[in-house]
């Protein structure tokens, strides 16, 4: 197994970590205080490729392996992780018009939205349908050659920002098989938008509640066939775990980067901070929990590209454990750096807020958990799980 990276992944490496320090960091505190979606940030980086990372070439995207891809995100989300976890969720919801669409609303919408000329959002989660995503109850009633949906979708990135909406809609019987994907334009009559949820983090994407009054959307806007819309939504949810655990890698490098720093540059007792030998084995523990978090959203990342029987137990693990460091190393480092830490002057408070949510979306981390104990108590279970 070869964990070096080859000369085209580290070019792309690159090219993001161009990008995040020209583009995304100067900015970063400013959208987090005054709640800025920095639309221009994204088409800037839809022009370099990044809003159709793993979306098929037909359509504008660059084809990348989820592998390839999570070097991208990691190092946007070093400068800026809530920035960079609305490219994942763009990145998501394009892959999946883009794969499963029609020809024709491929040919509409592909480009536009692999090129950041448009934004899209992805519709799951409800009111009451959280974790238990299969008992959604958003409708899509067939009438001719339209759905129309009713109903209602909570906690959307992007919402009210963006033109497209990937949905997840009941269009049969109760349960997984009864729900399709459709893609819906934002701006159809009937859709109405919450209020800006205040936020914790993730302040430079707005989240909102969208609610469905007889929308009319035609059936060639579904994604797949009826009823495969939970299978998708779950093809999804695989590679959205990956992406959201490589943002807190990403938040946590950031703030490993500035505690480094700041070891070196800070004065107590009448030397360096980085001279005290517990200071130093602090930093240790959490270049140690980063590099493993990281090497796992690899390993699971490679499970995933090679349609892998177990790999959404891997990007399960991946979630839970690289979710869990990357906040801790976020917060250890926030606590190295003493009261300065606590200001906004500094990122590091930032970057803790930004990245608790990751704890929590594509799958809370006791999900993770009943998903990975489910398989390891399975009769075929490999020995490498069980």
């Amino acid at each position: 197994m070869n964990f070096e990276l080859n000369d085209e992944q580290l070019a792309f490496a690159q090219l993001a970590r161009d990008f995040a320090r020209q583009d995304l960091a100067p900015f970063a505190a400013q959208w987090d205080a005054e709640s800025i979606f920095p639309i221009d940030a994204f088409r800037k980086g839809g022009q370099l490729g990044f809003c159709g990372l793993y979306s098929p070439e037909a359509q504008g995207g660059l084809g990348l392996s989820r592998l390839d891809s999570a070097l991208v995100f990691e190092e946007l989300a070093a400068a800026d992780p809530s920035t960079a976890a609305f490219f994942t969720i763009h990145n998501m919801a394009t892959w999946m018009l883009c794969t499963w669409g029609q020809p024709a609303l491929q040919a509409e919408w592909g480009e536009r939205l692999t090129s950041g000329e448009q934004l899209a959002s992805y519709c799951l989660t409800e009111p009451d349908a959280g974790s238990d995503a299969a008992n959604l109850k958003t409708s899509a009633r067939r009438e001719g050659d339209n759905y129309v949906l009713n109903g209602s979708k909570m906690f959307i990135s992007g919402a009210g920002s963006t033109d497209m909406l990937v949905v997840m809609a009941r269009t049969g019987a109760a349960g997984a098989k009864g729900i399709s994907a459709i893609a819906v334009p934002a701006n159809l009559p009937g859709i109405r938008y919450g209020k800006k949820e205040e936020k914790m983090g993730w302040n430079s994407q707005p989240t909102r509640a969208i609610f469905f009054d007889d929308v009319r959307v035609p059936v060639a806007n579904r994604l797949g066939e009826e009823g495969e819309g939970f299978r998708i939504a779950m093809k999804g949810l695989d590679g959205g775990r990956i992406n959201i655990a490589t943002c807190s890698v990403g938040a946590a490098q950031g703030a490993l980067n500035a505690a480094q720093a700041y070891l070196g540059e800070r004065k107590q007792f009448g030397k360096a901070l980085a001279e005290f030998q517990a200071l130093q084995f602090r930093l240790a523990d959490m270049a140690t929990e980063l590099v493993a978090a990281r090497q796992m959203i690899r390993l699971a990342a490679s499970k995933l590209d090679a349609g892998h029987r177990d790999a959404s137990t891997y990007c399960a693990m991946a979630k839970r454990f690289a979710t869990d460091a990357g906040f801790n190393v976020c917060n250890e480092a926030l606590q190295l750096h003493g009261g300065y830490g606590y200001l906004r002057d500094y990122p590091l408070e930032r970057l803790l807020r930004d990245a608790r949510v990751h704890q929590i979306l594509e799958g809370t981390n006791e999900i993770m958990r009943v998903i990975i104990a489910r398989r390891m108590l399975e009769a075929d279970a490999p020995e490498s799980i069980r």
